[in-house]
């Protein structure tokens, strides 16, 4: 079916290739990856764009004792392709198949696990450290793009990289984009940089004219020396200030370019950058046309691109609902902003974005700043809603105690993609927000059971005024509440909800998974005539200590359920608060085991961690058995 793809199994392959032959194989790398992706949804524009910078890299470098590092992963599956996964890339993110981020445990050829971005730089650096100190002469390569450079960690690497005389080369994938469009001082000085009309008549005029040899040798060390002046104004010595070596900008989509800057830049010595100009989407006309929508498009019909609608589900999703929310809360209270680090619409802020602009912050992907930004914010009079994937949070633990919580600053902190988020994988799921966040003192932790109980729980918090206010909801659809023609109310901080009154064993559980128990429960007492009590704790921190008192005066047995690690999430607030009272109460956990979870369906993955009724049911009954013994 692919002339030279279906001889091609690891970069050595392709090492004799000639340039047209290099370039038919990115084209069918580009269909192969399409084809798979149609059937198969993965992160299809980044990649896209990325096939001759990886092509390129695999036939220069003597990769795997060449190490390339690529941040976040998105842009790597033609790297997966060419290292001994082509079929395995035909299950990609299922259960049981290959990851859709590097991983090391899967090849020798993923030096660096990655998923979340802006990591590239320094570990590329500490690479090259280690090479220099064991002595292999391995030659180190950190492709970084879609918007991470915009991150803490790029510049902190960047900074450290600059000074150390590293054998380090820093490729960056510049395609105007990360998932929405992005934004910044860096994405500006980028596109001044490459749009500089003295530069690129250098470029055009001289350097392309001279061909290979020691002219062009010696004229490219003139570049490098006067570049910076020719752009000052445009800020183009920013890089070199930092202490690299500036190249570029070049077509990262043409090949023949690719190969001739990597070879010239390969044995260089020290820290040096290649800029590179790529297209997201690149050889697929939507993909081109609508890059945001086609980072991660979900199926779709291969020769039209129209996108298949994966469920005809009639139910919200929690983003759409915390969107639309926001907006309403923002149109009764002037006092309330939203701040997202680059994840306008994957949290349902764009709506927020485009009625009131002015009360809108995308800060680029830089969690630590949003948290901060929005502690700054609240300092100032205003009540910023700060949406983060539960994940990503995480980069932000020191700002959340330090700037937020330890000045009772009024933030709400929204983690949406809490709990197993699916095919993304170990480094998205939202495992750890509950088990890291409760021990924060003055922290409140909130876990709405369905879609109005998350309008209901932001209008609370922007009426308390005090912070971090937490509010954890999942990734996909809700319970299908008829949250849109609810009051707002309030939902006292604290205090949760009796679902069904029982005797013996008690279900305690936090968000979406109630529902499942509570489906159990009634099921349990359809079949025997006996019911558990099952409670709706909504909110983690601060524990309703009333309800908990009862439970364990009334109950022998506790179930705690969570979509969160067991490991000191609500399952350790209860077993704690019952040690505390010197109850002798058991208590059992359902949620997530203490290892991580890999990738795979939602549904796949909440089976696996006993996070669906079936599970439940099983548990009640055997809980129920030992208190009849």
């Amino acid at each position: 079916m692919y002339r030279l793809l279906d001889k091609v199994n690891w970069p050595a392959d392709i090492r004799d290739f000639n340039t047209e032959e290099l370039k038919t194989l990115c084209a069918e790398i580009r269909e192969y990856m399409i084809e798979c992706c149609s059937r198969n949804p993965g992160h299809l524009g980044s990649s896209l764009g990325a096939v001759e910078l990886i092509v390129g890299l695999h036939y220069v470098y003597n990769t795997p004792e060449d190490n390339i590092v690529f941040d976040v992963g998105h842009q790597a599956y033609a790297h997966k392709i060419l290292t001994g996964r082509k079929e395995l890339f035909q299950k990609n993110r299922m259960k049981d198949g290959i990851s859709g981020f590097p991983r090391r445990e899967e090849s020798r050829y993923d030096v660096f696990g990655t998923g979340h971005s802006s990591t590239s730089i320094s570990a590329a650096l500490g690479l090259a450290q280690a090479a220099q100190f064991s002595g292999s002469g391995a030659k180190t390569v950190a492709l970084i793009g879609d918007g991470a450079l915009s991150g803490g960690l790029a510049f902190e690497g960047l900074n450290n990289a600059g000074i150390s005389k590293s054998d380090l080369l820093v490729i960056i994938n510049d395609n105007n984009i990360s998932i929405d469009k992005n934004i910044g001082a860096v994405h500006e000085h980028l596109l001044r940089l490459t749009t500089h009309p003295a530069y690129n008549k250098l470029k055009k005029d001289i350097w392309d004219r001279l061909g290979a040899g020691r002219l062009r040798d010696l004229v490219q060390n003139i570049v490098v020396t006067t570049k910076s002046h020719l752009v000052q104004d445009s800020g183009g010595d920013l890089f070199e200030a930092l202490g690299f070596r500036y190249f570029g900008p070049i077509d990262g989509n043409d090949i023949g370019q690719v190969v001739d800057a990597l070879r010239r830049l390969k044995d260089m010595p020290g820290p040096r950058i290649l800029h590179t100009i790529t297209t997201k989407g690149k050889g697929y006309a939507p993909a081109e046309e609508d890059q945001t929508t086609w980072h991660a498009p979900g199926m779709f019909d291969p020769t039209t691109g129209k996108r298949i609608k994966a469920s005809d589900r009639q139910e919200s999703r929690y983003q759409d609902v915390f969107g639309e929310v926001l907006l309403e809360l923002a149109r009764r209270d002037s006092r309330i902003v939203g701040v997202t680090p680059a994840m306008a619409s994957g949290c349902g802020m764009n709506l927020l974005a485009s009625e009131m602009p002015e009360r809108f912050f995308d800060v680029g992907i830089a969690e630590e700043h949003a948290v901060t930004f929005s502690a700054g914010l609240a300092a100032g009079g205003m009540k910023p809603f700060c949406n983060i994937y539960s994940s990503f949070s995480q980069r932000a633990y020191d700002q959340i105690i330090h700037d937020v919580a330890l000045q009772d600053l009024g933030v709400v902190l929204c983690l949406d993609r809490s709990g197993l988020v699916g095919e993304d994988g170990a480094t998205h799921h939202g495992s750890f927000d509950m088990a890291a966040y409760r021990s924060i003192p003055g922290c409140i932790i909130a876990a709405p059971r369905n879609e109005t109980e998350l309008k209901e729980m932001m209008y609370t918090a922007s009426k308390t005024g005090h912070g971090p206010f937490i509010i954890r909801y999942p990734r996909g659809y809700g319970e299908g509440a008829g949250w849109r023609n609810a009051e707002f109310e309030m939902l006292p901080v604290g205090k949760a909800e009796t679902m069904l009154e029982g005797g013996e064993v008690a279900i305690i559980a936090a968000g979406p998974v109630v529902n499942r128990a509570y489906e159990a429960a009634l099921e349990y007492r359809e079949r025997t005539g006996r019911s558990p009590g099952v409670y709706n704790i909504r909110y983690v921190k601060p524990l309703d200590t009333g309800l908990l008192d009862m439970i364990t005066e009334r109950y022998g047995t506790i179930i705690t359920i969570e979509d969160g690690c067991i490991a000191g999430g609500l399952h350790g607030a209860i077993a704690e608060y019952a040690a505390s009272r010197g109850t002798g109460v058991l208590i059992k956990a359902i949620g997530i085991p203490d290892r991580f979870i890999g990738q795979g369906t939602q549904p796949e993955l909440r089976a696996e961690c006993g996070l669906e009724k079936g599970k439940i049911y099983s548990v009640i009954c055997e809980a129920m058995r030992e208190r009849e013994k």
